[in-house]
């Protein structure tokens, strides 16, 4: 199953095209990508890419590339669960010059709607406490830290925060009534 193609006012969220490793590979040798696991190489970018797109038939969520209405790839919204993660994680990364305009919100409120609406009842959102601008967005959509989660193998407290996102608080119509 690819990934559903999901549209906003300004954004369209779809599936991941071969194209978009350049951009990403961009990301993760920037100072942009400090917090985040970085891979090493192309061939482990490849790997990453691949696994957000192959996650969709495993697993039935995965990535999705962001794109202006004109096309302009600006990151992604994600929601993944890899081996060493305990929950469902709703993630995004955006890229230098999309920042500060409210496109990860956007994609991000799109994203959790349609997990909601497949019936998901909690998602986490797992942030290094040093990306502020990430545990802002987690806050803004709803989201409420919580300390007592489990967190991803190998990782602690020091370098991981956990932020709880569930319907009643992240874009069902309940939380803006």
């Amino acid at each position: 199953m690819p990934a559903p193609i999901l549209e906003t006012s300004r954004l369209t969220l779809r599936p991941h095209v071969l194209s978009d490793i350049d951009p990403f590979w961009e990301f993760f040798q920037s100072d942009r990508a400090t917090y985040v696991g970085a891979p090493k190489t192309r061939t482990h970018m490849w790997y990453g890419l691949a696994s957000e797109v192959g996650s969709w038939d495993m697993m039935g969520h995965g990535g999705w590339g962001v794109d202006l209405k004109d096309g302009t790839f600006v990151g992604q919204v994600a929601i993944t669960q890899p081996p060493h993660f305990p929950e469902r994680e709703i993630g995004w990364t955006f890229f230098a010059g999309a920042e500060g305009k409210g496109y990860a919100a956007e994609a991000a409120s799109a994203a959790l709607t349609w997990a909601w609406d497949q019936g998901f009842d909690t998602l986490v959102s797992y942030i290094h406490p040093g990306k502020a601008r990430s545990i802002a967005l987690a806050k803004r959509l709803g989201g409420q830290h919580d300390a007592q989660a489990d967190l991803p193998t190998g990782e602690t407290s020091a370098e991981t925060l956990v932020f709880r996102h569930s319907p009643d608080a992240d874009g069902s119509p309940e939380a803006y009534a």
